[in-house]
Formats: C-alpha cells, sequence, structure tokens
C-alpha cells in the first residue's frame, strides 16, 4: 500500500490545474468552487489516473467533490449501462450524495445518476432501472436485493465507490458489501472512503483493493472553529429546563440537537414545541417521506432546529450550522468529534454546547484527553433569564407535487418566480427537487405571493398543487 503525502507548496491550488473535462471545470467555476479542500489536493490527482485509493477523512472534507470528480470525468454517457456504483450507510447520505453529483454533472448532458435506497418502495426503482443510468448511488441492503433480482447489472462497472465504510460495518453491513464486491468486474477502480481505519476496513482493503494508495486526511477543526462549553445537571428532569436556558441565552439562528435513543428525540421534539420552540425530530423510526420533509426544513432554515439521533443525522451536511447541542453525551469519543464536527465549517466560528450529568466523568475524561486543555465549563446561573424571545424562522417552505419525473429543473421554479411572479431573487432560498415533488425556500414576507402564484398558474404548462410544509 502506498502512502500519500500531503504537499503544504500546493495549499492554494485551483482545480483549473486539473486534467478535468471542460464541462467540469466550467461548472466548477459557475458554482463558486475555486480553492481545493485538503481531501480533494491528495487524492484527486490519484484518482484521475484510475489508481485504488483508502481516504481516510471526516464528513464535510470535500471527499463527495473528490470522487464525483473523478467518476464523471471518465464516464462515457453514450453508453447507457452502470458505470460507476457509490455504497453508503444510509439513505439521507445517499440522497445527499445523489444531489451532490447532479450538481456537478449538471454541464453534461444525458447523465442519468439513480438513488437505489432501502426503506423507499423498490417498484419506482425497478421502473427507473429498466431504463438504464450511468451512476447508482445506494445503501447496501437495497443494492444487493437489486443484484438478486437481476433487475441491476454491474458488469460493466469501472468505478466503485465505499463512502463512509466504517460506518456501514458498524451498521452490519459486511455480508451485503462482501456479496457486492465479489459480483463485481475485475479490472475496476475501487475507492475507500472512511473517518476510521479498523481492522475490518483493512480486511476489505486487501481482499478487494489493487495496491491503493492510503490519504490520511487530519481533522479540519480546530479549537479555534469551535468553542466547546459543558453545563453540568444533577438530575436528568432538569435537562430539559437548562437546554431551554442555554437556547434562550445563545439565541442560535439553528442548532442541531443529538440524542442518544430515537424515544428521546420524539419528546425533547414535542416538549420543545410546546414552549414555543420551532423544532422537528429526526430518527431511524420514521418514514423515508417524514425524514426528507424533516432534513429539507431544517436546511431551508423553515425549522429552527432538528433533533436527532446519530444514526439519522448520518450525511446531513450543513454548511452553516451556528451551534450543535449534545443533550446527551455521546458515549464513544469518535461519534463525540464527529457531532461537534458539524458546526465551525468553511471558516465559519461554531458553538458546541454539552449538557452532562456526573455519571458522565469518564467519557469527560477523554473528552478532556482529546481536547489536551481543561473543559470549560459553564455556569447556568449566568445564563440570561430575561430576554425570553424566542427566534422564528423568516422563510416559508412550499411544497409543489412536480419533481424530476416531470422533468422539472430548480431554474424552473426560479424562473417562475422571479419572472412570472415578480418576487426578487434575494428572497428565494434552496430548491430541492426529489423524484415526485419539488421544494422551495422562499422568505415569509413574499411566501403567500409564491403560494398564490403556483395555485393559480401553471409550472412547465402543467398545473400542480402546493402547500406550506414548514
Amino acid at each position: 500500500m502506498n502512502d500519500a503525502e500531503p504537499n503544504p507548496t500546493i495549499a492554494e491550488q485551483s482545480f483549473s490545474t486539473l486534467p478535468l473535462q471542460d464541462a467540469l471545470l466550467n461548472n466548477l467555476v459557475s458554482l463558486d468552487y475555486t480553492t481545493m479542500t485538503p481531501v480533494q489536493l491528495q487524492s484527486l490527482p490519484i484518482l484521475l489516473k484510475g489508481y485504488d485509493v483508502i481516504a481516510q477523512a471526516k464528513t464535510g472534507s470535500g471527499k463527495t467533490i473528490a470522487f464525483g470528480l473523478a467518476l464523471l470525468n471518465r464516464l462515457k454517457v453514450e453508453n447507457y449501462i452502470v458505470q460507476a456504483l457509490v455504497l453508503c450507510p444510509t439513505r439521507e447520505l445517499a440522497e445527499q450524495i445523489s444531489q451532490a453529483l447532479r450538481q456537478l454533472a449538471r454541464l453534461i448532458p444525458n447523465v442519468k445518476i439513480l438513488n437505489l435506497s432501502g426503506g423507499r418502495s423498490i417498484s419506482p426503482q425497478l421502473d427507473s432501472l429498466r431504463h438504464g443510468a450511468h451512476i447508482i448511488v445506494g445503501t447496501p441492503g437495497r443494492i444487493k436485493k437489486h443484484l438478486d433480482k437481476g433487475s441491476l447489472s454491474i458488469n460493466k462497472l469501472q468505478t466503485l465507490i465505499l463512502d463512509e465504510a466504517d460506518r456501514m460495518l458498524d451498521m452490519g453491513f459486511f455480508e451485503e458489501i462482501n456479496n457486492i464486491l465479489m459480483r463485481c468486474p475485475k479490472p475496476r477502480q475501487t475507492l475507500l472512503f472512511s473517518a476510521t481505519y479498523p481492522v475490518e476496513i483493512k480486511k476489505l482493503a486487501s481482499a478487494f483493493m489493487q495496491n491503493p494508495t492510503k490519504i490520511m486526511v487530519k481533522e479540519t477543526h480546530t479549537a479555534l472553529d469551535i468553542q466547546q462549553i459543558f453545563y453540568e445537571t444533577l438530575q436528568q428532569k432538569h435537562k430539559f429546563s437548562l437546554l431551554k436556558s442555554l437556547l434562550l441565552h445563545y439565541k442560535p439562528s439553528s442548532a442541531l440537537i443529538f440524542c442518544n435513543t430515537k424515544e428521546q428525540t420524539i419528546q425533547l421534539t414535542k416538549n420543545l414545541i410546546n414552549e414555543g420552540f420551532s423544532a422537528t425530530a429526526l430518527n431511524g423510526d420514521m418514514e423515508q417521506s417524514e425524514r426528507d420533509i424533516a432534513i429539507i426544513l431544517f436546511k431551508n432554515q423553515s425549522c429552527s432546529i432538528l433533533v436527532a439521533t446519530d444514526v439519522a443525522a448520518r450525511g446531513l451536511d450543513i454548511k452553516e450550522l451556528p451551534a450543535v447541542i449534545n443533550f446527551e453525551l455521546a458515549f464513544e469519543l469518535d461519534v463525540h468529534i464527529h457531532r461537534i464536527g458539524r458546526t465551525g465549517r468553511a471558516g465559519h466560528k461554531g458553538l458546541a454546547l454539552s449538557l452532562t450529568m456526573p455519571a458522565d466523568a469518564e467519557r469527560l475524561c477523554l473528552i478532556e484527553e482529546n481536547l489536551m486543555q481543561p473543559i470549560t465549563w459553564g455556569n447556568s446561573s449566568e445564563l440570561n433569564q430575561i430576554n425570553d424571545t424566542i427566534l422564528s424562522p423568516s422563510v416559508v417552505t412550499l411544497c409543489l407535487s412536480a419533481g424530476r419525473k416531470d422533468k422539472i429543473r430548480p431554474g424552473d421554479i426560479l424562473g417562475a418566480l422571479t419572472k412570472e411572479a415578480g418576487l426578487a431573487a434575494n428572497t428565494i432560498g434552496k430548491i430541492d427537487i426529489t423524484a415526485l415533488y419539488s421544494y422551495v425556500a422562499v422568505h415569509d414576507s413574499q411566501a403567500d405571493i409564491a403560494f398564490q402564484h403556483f395555485k393559480n398558474k401553471t409550472l412547465k404548462g402543467r398545473k400542480v398543487n402546493i402547500k406550506k410544509i414548514g
């Protein structure tokens, strides 16, 4: 196994120095992607040559763009067969990767990307597969099911990507992954991305990879990026009162609150809503449609607080997240680091607040050792109890009953709102297109205008149903 050494002299290297197709380079410019992240700097020159790579990097390091550019650069669009397969642990991460790949490929005509994840009806997936695809993104269980049924063929696969491989193994997908790997053709390029590098990952690499180059990307979140403050309460029943005080004191425009159980996410969300906060839950027991809407509302800032378990929040990538709150400490240090690493990204300052109890002493010692400095303790008696105004979201999310299957693109919705309805572009936020629905974030001052426009007019010549979901 080769090791790639980081080169500090190219820290400001541009994507334009890479041997990428003009369509990809032009699209990167339009997306305002100029300087590569460390994982992109180290991996892309190797990936573009077709070599196998093992990259140890955290979520949010830019690895999706790295492997996305590599697989799109070698894609033969005229060959309507599956040329790349991306395996990942959760439906949410699969959808996030699918969207990122579509964004990277938007200047390459006719690229078809399918998300084949569990938790959804298999019938629409079977229909889509009958029409072929270039890139498949999905969870191991559902991919294996399609292979077993014969609805998916990977005989001509060129690139296989295992994203967040350690998490897939933690979730018990070893047999499925092993089964899929056995069916992949040789030769091929295999890329493995993992936050950690346990023994099981080493076994997979030695069995299924050809002399891979190992890339280690150090954690990019520093103590200067994230302010960690810990607050102790002596009894569990006092935790919610402390959480409310923290939210009123720090007033984050949005916050991701972590719980250790699904049941706790539901109860905590109910308590927050009863107190007047804008909150929604995210856990593995929810229907996929409910999970999709929860994530969209939070990303759009139509909902201020997302209360989630670690597994459900896997793959949730938000560039600017002001605060992360641990309602309960994670059981493992790596999980704690992963949680707080969701704030303080891309040059922004982050705030990580943790509620603790005396029983957490052992976990706190591990966190303190990792910090290599004493923990910062907050004093709950000093929290501002006077200004109890709760910040309300300033964005409304509208849901339209038309999506990718209806050939709807973000530009269609943006054009309808700006050119036809007369809304200023800066009042329109994120636009998400799924297979059957489209979601658009609109400033609350313009939401009624947007709502009435779609209620009374057509979108690409067809009437659509519309509703406010947040």
